[in-house]
């Protein structure tokens, strides 16, 4: 009874600010309304689904049309991209940082691997992880299908811990130009410190971080918010642009020298 008393007073209050944000809580309400929805299916049985549509409905051999592909059916049916606004952040990323040397973390439906393909210089290259082999399976089919040659890609079928030490003993990979990490979020950390205890970031590295409002990536955040080597370039959307700007160690020991011969 008296929560009906207290409450009453405070309804055109609320009135008040659900309509003046009332696109933040239709958006709010659309996402826990997606999360509902996604969970009714596995993952894989997303991939599949998307996968069979993009395959039937989309140009192949044009990596636009098997985009536009994916957009039309992510307008009815929950699916496992990133989806358009999403992918426009991660254009703008990799259009300005042009990377030679690209590497992705969860490959899930090939979509995001085939927007950043698409953008890659001539010479470039995407290296790209996925855990799931039957995921693997339907993301390696859609970046074929989008027209792209295994010379310009390679899928490591391995878990991330895994797949980052095998991109030197391997692969011959020095160093990256641009990671987009689009995996499990409790991986993040881990496996940036992986990159860096490698030395395959170079100075300059951009990083692409999805899913940062979600808990799991407060430990990542933290490091990167409390390192100098780190700098939020860009964020919105839940996506965050990182740069590295740590000296590497041969600089670093060329400044030391030459220091030392002038003293």
């Amino acid at each position: 009874m008296w929560l009906s008393v207290v409450a009453l007073p405070l309804l055109p209050v609320i009135a008040t600010l659900v309509f003046h944000y009332r696109e933040r809580v239709g958006a709010l309400f659309r996402s826990v309304f997606h999360r509902r929805k996604m969970s009714s299916f596995t993952q894989r049985s997303l991939e599949r689904r998307t996968h069979s549509f993009v395959l039937m409905n989309s140009t192949h051999g044009k990596p636009e049309s098997v985009l536009q592909t994916f957009e039309c059916y992510s307008q009815t049916q929950p699916t496992c991209s990133i989806g358009q606004e999403k992918g426009e952040f991660l254009d703008s990323t990799v259009s300005r940082a042009a990377p030679l040397q690209a590497l992705e973390l969860g490959t899930h439906c090939g979509y995001s691997a085939i927007r950043i393909l698409r953008l890659l210089p001539a010479s470039g290259k995407l290296y790209t992880v996925e855990h799931d082999p039957d995921t693997a399976d339907v993301g390696e089919e859609m970046i074929l299908v989008a027209g792209f040659k295994h010379s310009q890609f390679q899928l490591l079928i391995s878990q991330s811990c895994t797949a980052i030490p095998q991109l030197q003993s391997q692969f011959g990979v020095q160093s990256l130009d641009l990671v987009f990490m689009d995996h499990d979020v409790a991986e993040y950390l881990p496996d940036l410190r992986a990159l860096e205890e490698g030395g395959l970031l170079t100075k300059g590295c951009i990083i692409v971080v999805n899913n940062t409002h979600l808990p799991g990536a407060k430990e990542f955040l933290r490091y990167i918010h409390n390192s100098s080597h780190y700098s939020v370039c860009f964020q919105a959307l839940g996506m965050q642009e990182i740069r590295y700007q740590a000296t590497n160690t041969t600089e670093e020991l060329t400044v030391t020298l030459s220091n030392q011969m002038v003293t």
